[in-house]
């Protein structure tokens, strides 16, 4: 009952555009700061604290090999795939475009925070992500996706996804 109101109800959309709009702002502020500040951005000294960190060492040990092995010989890499992906899931999710891939991408860099041993805000912002990821395209109802969504679908994929998303008459 409450995944159908999510995914249908014009009101939980109007919330969702709200929540959406907040957490994209979020993104967009912090990426902006690393990719125009007046500092530059650079992610080495993040991922050698993280390469550091006894407690990710042994509670993540995959993920520290990761970060270890391969962020960290390539940080400038991360350092641009960090600040311009924060950049873009906070357009995408101010502006209503591809609203559930916006917000995956933003949980993935979320967890990857979590994962690294930083709280912050991130709970939070996994938190209220979910609601819009579950929400699917109803989350962007006031949004581009509202146009966005049914051309991808008819034009690019010709009617591969499955229906048309329910579109509101008084919308």
């Amino acid at each position: 009952m409450f995944i159908k109101f999510l995914r249908e109800n014009t009101v939980a959309s109007a919330i969702l555009a709200v929540l959406r709009i907040y957490i994209g702002w979020q993104w967009l502020t912090s990426g902006w700061d690393k990719v125009f500040g007046p500092e530059g951005f650079d992610a080495g000294g993040y991922l050698q604290g993280v390469v550091g960190n006894e407690e990710v060492m042994e509670q993540y040990p995959t993920y520290h090999a990761f970060i270890e092995n391969f962020a960290l010989p390539n940080s400038d890499l991360f350092s641009f795939i960090v600040a311009w992906g924060e950049i873009f899931v906070g357009l995408g999710l101010i502006a209503g475009i591809l609203t559930t891939a916006a917000a995956f991408f933003g949980l993935v860099m979320n967890f990857s925070f979590m994962f690294a041993g930083t709280i912050s805000s991130n709970p939070w912002m996994v938190l209220i992500t979910l609601f819009i990821i579950t929400a699917g395209y109803n989350a962007g109802r006031f949004g581009g996706d509202y146009w966005v969504i049914p051309y991808l679908r008819e034009k690019i994929f010709r009617g591969k996804l499955g229906p048309k998303p329910k579109q509101s008459a008084n919308i």
